[in-house]
């Protein structure tokens, strides 16, 4: 399996760098690292996540990394990264 992160995701990232970062750039690259490390987890167990059943018939699921909700698909041999945001923004 491979990790890859759709163009939303990415934007998401770069939304969250640029609001963070105002008040304190390093936590702010240590929170996007975090983020971005976390999935690679999901390689050796992809179905690690809470299944999102307002997706089926596809399998998208959830995982929480800190504050921050981290939602991917899964397909055969590649799990998407779709969606990243800190939960108490209203999603």
């Amino acid at each position: 399996m491979e990790v890859r992160w759709t163009s939303r995701v990415l934007s998401d990232l770069a939304r969250l760098y640029q609001f963070l970062a105002p008040a304190n750039k390093k936590a702010a690259a240590r929170t996007i690292q975090s983020l971005t490390a976390a999935p690679q987890s999901l390689i050796a167990h992809p179905r690690l996540g809470e299944r999102l059943e307002q997706f089926d018939p596809r399998e998208v699921r959830r995982i929480l990394v800190g504050h921050y909700e981290v939602r991917y698909e899964l397909l055969r041999e590649t799990i998407n990264i779709v969606r990243l945001w800190h939960t108490r923004e209203e999603r």
